[in-house]
C-alpha cells in the first residue's frame, strides 16, 4: 500500500510566503503566478502563448502550467498541516 504525501506547509503559510517562480520554456523565462484552485488545491499556475522554432519556422503554442503542492487539497482551510495528518 502507497503512503499518502502529507503537504508540509499550512495554508496560511502558502498565501503569506509563495511567490512567483519562473520557469523557462524553450529559452522563453515565464512567470506562474500563486494560485488557489477551485479543487481546493493550491501551487502556481501559468497561461499564455509562446513561440517556437521549428526548422524555420516559428509557431505560436498555448502554454498551461499547473506546478500543484502535493497533498494540499486534503489540507483543511483552519488546521495546521502537521494537525491534519
Amino acid at each position: 500500500m502507497f503512503r499518502k504525501t502529507v503537504c508540509n506547509v499550512t495554508r496560511q503559510q502558502f498565501q503569506a510566503e509563495a511567490k512567483p517562480v519562473e520557469v523557462t520554456i524553450n529559452g522563453q523565462p515565464v512567470v506562474a503566478d500563486v494560485k488557489e484552485f477551485s479543487t481546493g488545491s493550491f501551487g502556481w499556475h501559468h497561461g499564455d502563448k509562446v513561440t517556437i522554432r521549428v526548422g524555420d519556422t516559428l509557431v505560436k503554442v498555448q502554454v498551461g502550467l499547473t506546478l500543484t503542492v502535493i497533498g494540499s487539497k486534503e489540507l483543511p482551510k483552519d488546521i495546521p498541516a502537521k494537525e491534519a495528518a
